[in-house]
């Protein structure tokens, strides 16, 4: 059977934005990203709901490049594929797989392996969910220690439910017990993982029938209730020896209660045939979260704000920990700025947003709500009052100089540069275009109702009450000394004939 022409498209998009596969790297962290999720109830792509800002695909894209630096990355996509590719876009080693049909995990390995030419490859391959948004680079980077360090030919990350074991719907890790069926010594083989059991189908199960499986020419068996109550899940990260995982992904069988083909069906196989498999967990559980609905979307973004404040609140100061918001690359700044040892007085007030881009300096208060977002650049001794909006697009810059202080409710946007010891008082908007940027000299005071756009404004000017449109503003004295105030200076009306009044 053919493919469809949305097929046809998505292929052909997938295409236009992969890169070539590079058989001399020898690690490759395959991203599942296929799926689309019901019960987050969004039209959105499960996969771009953001966490910090930032997509959960791209945050587990940027943990893997930054753990790993030589790396082929496959992204799996499937249901709002072209989302997915419009977003992430052409990147480095990077190609894009399209599962057409979502069959399940071990699916979708084997569709991202198809495209891999087993004869000219060999290394190692990671696995890792598109939706566990908050993994990060240390995790990641322990993950490949141990899996190399072990000599194992599989390893799983896994993780420790907490709650009632009734809540508990991961897949469950099944270990060799201390004694087979027959009472005798496990020995070496004791704590090693024989498999993963989805928890549907342990529910499935007879309730009073135990599950038997075997491992290393031994039985074990588990009773229903033992399975439930294992605390021990999957967190559906895994490591894989190259060349056995090719041996055994095509024997997967979608042999469940959802008719799925999964990956950890890969663990049975991988003992059956005497290879290695062995399991290791995180230093800190909230790595393992993916999320199925907005409220478990909504704990993964409280935890990364949390991260974030634990990081530099010691650092700066942030009037509210549950309401502000700075961009990863910021905070790395900050923290970089910290190790130079001198104090950064930095005040950040509740609902502050600092978004990617923005360059902070020394003494520098942010108010209230104040909004600053792409290459807005501080330098020492700013500040900037309660519901400020500073941005600008990705080519423009804007910059406040020294001293300068941005007083309350003052939309300030584009390419835009403030001179030392100026003050922007209440009630300002201010832009600057490419075409037409605008620049303000040092000891400038706009006030008033103002609108100031693509100027050039001289050193000392004090202007008030007036719209500035493309005009050149200079520094007039007078003969009794002083200089000469612009004030309520509007240009002439347009489209007056539209206008009639209303008596």
């Amino acid at each position: 059977m053919g493919k469809n022409n949305n097929s046809n498209d998505i292929l052909k998009l997938a295409e236009a934005n992969s890169l070539p596969f590079k058989y001399g790297i020898k690690e490759t962290a395959i991203i599942l990203a296929a799926g689309h999720g019901k019960r987050i109830r969004s039209q959105r792509s499960k996969m771009l709901h953001r966490i910090w800002e930032k997509p959960t695909v791209l945050r587990v894209y940027d943990a893997c490049r930054n753990a790993i630096k030589k790396l082929n990355i496959a992204i799996v996509v499937g249901i709002k594929a072209e989302d997915v590719i419009s977003f992430v876009k052409r990147r480095d080693n990077t190609c894009y797989i399209y599962q057409e049909e979502q069959r399940g995990t071990g699916h979708a390995v084997q569709v991202a392996l198809q495209n891999l030419n087993g004869k000219k490859y060999t290394g190692n391959v990671y696995i890792f969910p598109g939706d566990m948004g908050l993994i990060d680079e240390q995790t990641i980077k322990m993950f490949r220690k141990s899996f190399i360090s072990s000599g194992a030919d599989m390893m799983v990350l896994t993780g420790r439910f907490t709650g009632e074991s009734s809540k508990n719907t991961y897949g469950r890790i099944i270990r060799v017990k201390s004694k087979d069926i027959e009472g005798r010594s496990s020995g070496k083989d004791v704590n090693k993982v024989i498999e993963i059991i989805e928890h549907k189908d342990i529910l499935n199960l007879p309730i009073n029938k135990m599950y038997e499986v075997t491992f290393n020419n031994r039985k074990y068996r588990y009773s229903k209730k033992e399975l439930i109550n294992i605390d021990e899940f999957n967190s559906g990260v895994y490591a894989f020896k190259f060349e056995k995982l090719t041996e055994l992904i095509s024997k997967l069988k979608s042999n469940n209660v959802q008719k799925e083909i999964y990956i950890t069906d890969l663990i049975s196989l991988f003992n059956k045939k005497g290879y290695t498999v062995r399991g290791i967990s995180p230093h800190h559980q909230h790595v393992l979260m993916g999320f199925n609905n907005k409220s478990v979307l909504a704990q993964m973004e409280s935890i990364a704000r949390q991260i974030v404040y634990e990081k530099i609140k010691d650092i700066i100061e942030i009037d509210d920990p549950e309401d502000f918001f700075i961009d990863d690359e910021v905070v790395k700044d900050i923290l970089k700025m910290d190790k130079k040892g001198k104090p950064l007085d930095i005040k950040i007030g509740k609902g502050v947003y600092i978004g990617k881009g923005v360059k902070l300096n020394y003494n520098l208060n942010l108010k209230k709500n104040v909004y600053v977002n792409g290459n807005v650049i501080f330098d020492k001794n700013v500040t900037v009052w309660e519901n400020v909006h500073l941005s600008c697009f990705e080519n423009q810059k804007l910059m406040l100089n020294e001293n300068v202080e941005i007083l309350w409710g003052n939309i300030i946007k584009g390419n835009i540069i403030i001179g030392k010891n100026s003050r922007i008082e209440s009630s300002v908007n201010m832009t600057g275009s490419d075409e037409y940027p605008l620049r303000i000299g040092e000891n400038v005071t706009i006030k008033g109702t103002s609108y100031v756009f693509g100027s050039i404004i001289d050193n000392g000017v004090f202007i008030e009450h007036s719209v500035l449109i493309k005009k050149k503003i200079s520094k007039l004295i007078k003969r009794n000394g002083e200089v000469q105030r612009i004030r309520f200076f509007l240009p002439m009306p347009s489209g007056i004939d539209a206008i009639d009044s209303l008596d």
